[in-house]
């Protein structure tokens, strides 16, 4: 195929490749399919409302169960370098998110 120097790059036509059934076509509405044996079962990730009815019955479990007072001293920084060190992560964490500073 003769190269077009005049376009850029991008617009240059690039050579067919051949179809790969496991990749969504371009423009079409259909979902890649399912590996064998999956049919029916709801896909489950990060958003999932199963995902988060189990999150929160073992958060309430915990609490339940758990000394919570306990697990939060020993969560406390063992020296002054360490709280530190937290504050500074924390400091950095936050300086990236969208919410409270």
């Amino acid at each position: 195929m003769p190269t077009n120097n005049s376009l850029p790059r991008i617009l240059q036509q690039q050579p067919q490749r051949p179809a790969d059934p496991q990749q969504q076509q371009s423009g079409s509405n259909d979902f890649q399919p399912k590996p064998a044996g999956q049919e029916g079962e709801q896909q489950m990730g990060e958003g999932s409302y199963e995902g988060t009815r189990q999150y929160n019955r073992r958060t309430q479990e915990y609490l339940k169960k758990a000394d919570v007072e306990r697990d939060a001293e020993a969560a406390k920084p063992r020296s002054e370098e360490e709280a530190r060190d937290l504050k500074q992560a924390e400091d950095e964490g936050r300086s990236h998110s969208k919410g409270e500073h």
